[in-house]
């Protein structure tokens, strides 16, 4: 998977250097840069914090044009509202299809300068516009800020390995032992007069529908059985 982060006529060397940092803490390590106004700079290499490689083997070009010329699917970031309709996507999307495409060859996302963002002409080489929600109040986004967020959005949607689910210590409890445990309840319920004998079957779905949501295993059922028949013994006892 081949994913490109390009910037273009970046006016501050530290952003370039911070937009490297977001980069590598995500495992996007592909970066050209398009008529930067200072570059290399000793505040690149500072704001970088670690990511100097990144700094090291970046592309630097004239033209966005050059800069996407071997790519197979590229996205224009920009908040200002257009003229014309261009196609969006929000980041979780925006990466997915990048990583989709990213099968068939180089893909890229375009930031523009820090202070005007990506001109029409540019976006006329994207194949879709990246937005990024923020507050309509206040809709400037730091660029190495809008960076992580959409490098996060792609690192996230190649994360396989889920947290492991929880484990029981026994086997679940089969249909029949939770019925017995249905069964069970619904006796002491109407025995402690909580359970209205007039409609008894509306309580006992919630609960089922509660217990199944739990799946419970089958030394919590003995556990919950061996509640309701402690129950029942003091109920007899007191009786």
């Amino acid at each position: 998977m081949s994913i490109r982060i390009v910037l273009v006529g970046t006016t501050h060397p530290g952003n370039i250097g911070a937009c490297a940092r977001a980069m590598k803490n995500m495992g996007v390590t592909d970066l050209a840069l398009v008529n930067p106004l200072h570059f290399p700079h000793e505040e690149a290499t500072a704001r970088a914090s670690g990511a100097d490689d990144l700094l090291a083997q970046a592309k630097v070009v004239g033209t966005l044009a050059e800069a996407i010329s071997d790519c197979v699917y590229v996205a224009g970031a920009s908040a200002r509202s257009r003229s014309i309709n261009w196609p969006s996507m929000e980041p979780k999307d925006c990466a997915a299809r990048l990583i989709e495409e990213s099968q068939q060859g180089t893909v890229a996302v375009v930031f523009g300068p820090e202070n005007s963002g990506l001109c029409n002409s540019d976006l006329d080489l994207c194949d879709t516009l990246l937005t990024i929600p923020t507050d309509p109040a206040f809709s400037s986004l730091n660029l190495a800020m809008a960076v992580q967020v959409l490098t996060y959005e792609i690192r996230a949607a190649q994360v396989v390995d889920k947290p492991a689910e929880y484990e029981p210590d026994a086997p679940l409890a089969t249909s029949e032992e939770l019925e017995n445990f249905y069964a069970h309840l619904e006796q002491v319920l109407h025995d402690s007069g909580f359970l209205n004998p007039d409609n008894p079957r509306h309580l006992m779905r919630r609960l089922r529908r509660l217990f199944i949501r739990a799946r419970p295993d089958k030394n919590e059922v003995n556990i919950l059985r061996g509640i309701l028949t402690a129950v029942e013994k003091e109920d007899a006892s007191n009786g």
